[in-house]
């Protein structure tokens, strides 16, 4: 029996801007809550008039939800008290520029939506999502993986905690600007889905995005010869992706040679590969028009000035880099840093030596901040580019020595004027060389005579 696989993936983004919907900061807070709502969620009709089985499945639950806030971080519109305000234009045009580096199609006219979501994620009891761009692409292996859709849309509240009656969510996150990317389920294999999945993180990492633990999760969606679709939610790592897959291949073929249907589910992604029930599979039922915001436009204008400025991929700036004469591992460390734009400002002054402005850059401060126990970023403020220059124009004339440049930056750092710091007191080498004979010549003599006491 042919496996009849069909795999999509759907990856979702934060983008560093403020929220979507309101002017709060998209900061996770660490302090205590000074404002707590409580609030039971019910599921309403979508636009084809029937409730979805999902959000229905959730209402039967019968939870209530507690809503921790800030009054200094959260507004109104998180608690869902005022209606949304415009659509973030900056999280518009990073969702633009993302969906023209997916070589997608741009919506001229589109329409927030809500999508019904009674799980206590949202205050309101639905998402806002809008379609931005759709019929992209990337390619992996000399194959074209369609990009159906690339949505952008307001982040989940943060959950706390959970037991059988209640749950709690944090506002922090909710409201933060999301891009969720889908793709075809064009992916043959589980290592074909790692490969597309970091395809699209490389992308995403090129774009205004943020960045560490929790600020991009990825689903899967799986299906076999005589099963169903299975939405995985929450595979955290792309070394995963392969495991989780092949394990819910497994699990539904186990189910169809017990004659048994598959149902279409979603499903929660563990730490080991597998995965548990969360819900049945939403549908369209779900989906209806936000009636408090207008149409959204996207005009050419629009979409000509982000291509104007479309950030590039860390492929295109390693393979740049490496004809500038940068070593791979000053390529690595500049990216890793974000220092390149001050690299392309120094570069012109030391284009003989690139990988001198790294270790300026870079290596040095790393190297001095720990031995001299200092902050980075005062050493930052201390050694400023302007510094920076003034060093290597020092080392071009022969000034100072390469050697000599940590010492010099301490010196800086440690408050002597940067013309005084330059100078280098210089050893000359033939004199050190003569006084160096003379003590050997010294010390053999002394040796000699202590030795011509101790003879008999």
């Amino acid at each position: 029996m042919t496996l009849g696989l069909k795999v999509g993936i759907e990856i979702h983004q934060q983008l560093n801007s403020f929220k979507l919907f309101c002017n709060c900061p998209s900061e996770l807070q660490d302090k205590n809550p000074d404002i707590i709502l409580k609030r039971r969620l019910y599921a309403v009709a979508g636009e084809s008039g029937k409730i979805d089985a999902a959000a229905a499945y959730e209402q039967s639950r019968k939870k209530e939800f507690i809503y921790q806030g800030y009054s200094d971080k959260n507004c109104e519109i998180e608690f869902d008290d005022a209606p949304p305000r415009e659509l973030n234009k900056e999280a518009l045009d990073i969702a633009i520029k993302i969906a023209l580096l997916l070589n997608a199609e741009i919506i001229p006219y589109t329409q927030v939506m809500r999508k019904t979501v009674v799980d206590g994620s949202n205050t309101s009891g639905f998402q806002r999502t809008v379609l931005i761009a759709r019929n992209g692409y990337v390619e992996i292996r000399n194959k074209k993986i369609k990009i159906e859709s690339i949505c952008l849309e307001e982040d989940s509240a943060r959950k706390i905690s959970e037991n059988k009656n209640s749950a709690t969510f944090r506002l922090d996150r909710l409201g933060i600007p999301l891009i969720e990317i889908a793709t075809s389920p064009d992916i043959s294999s589980g290592e074909e889905a790692k490969e597309v999945a970091l395809k699209i993180g490389e992308i995403l990492r090129a774009s205004k995005v943020k960045r560490g633990l929790g600020t991009i999760r990825q689903d899967v969606n799986i299906s076999v010869k005589n099963g169903s679709r299975t939405e995985i939610k929450g595979v955290q790592e792309p070394s995963l992706i392969p495991k989780v897959i092949n394990n819910e291949i497994k699990r539904q073929q186990e189910i169809i040679n017990k004659n048994e249907k598959v149902e279409k589910t979603v499903r929660q992604a563990l730490e080991d590969g597998n995965s548990k029930f969360l819900r049945p599979m939403p549908g369209a039922s779900r989906m209806y028009p936000e009636t408090d915001l207008p149409l959204i436009k996207i005009s050419k204008f629009i979409i000509d000035a982000a291509k104007k400025n479309l950030p590039k991929l860390p492929s295109e700036l390693k393979e740049e880099l490496k004809k500038k004469g940068l070593s791979p591992e000053m390529i690595k460390l500049l990216l890793a840093e974000k220092k390149l734009e001050d690299f392309k400002a120094i570069l012109p002054l030391s284009q003989h030596n690139p990988d001198l402005i790294v270790k300026l850059l870079i290596l040095y401060p790393k190297e001095i901040a720990s031995k001299e126990k200092l902050n980075k970023k005062f050493l930052e403020e201390k050694i400023s580019l302007d510094i920076i220059e003034e060093i290597i124009e020092a080392v071009k004339s022969k000034k100072i020595s390469e050697s000599d440049i940590k010492e010099v930056m301490i010196k800086i750092i440690k408050g002597m004027p940067v013309p005084e710091a330059l100078k280098i007191e210089k050893i000359n080498l033939k004199k050190a060389e003569e006084e160096i004979k003379l003590i050997i010549k010294i010390k053999r003599k002394r040796i000699k005579k202590q030795s011509d006491l101790f003879t008999y």
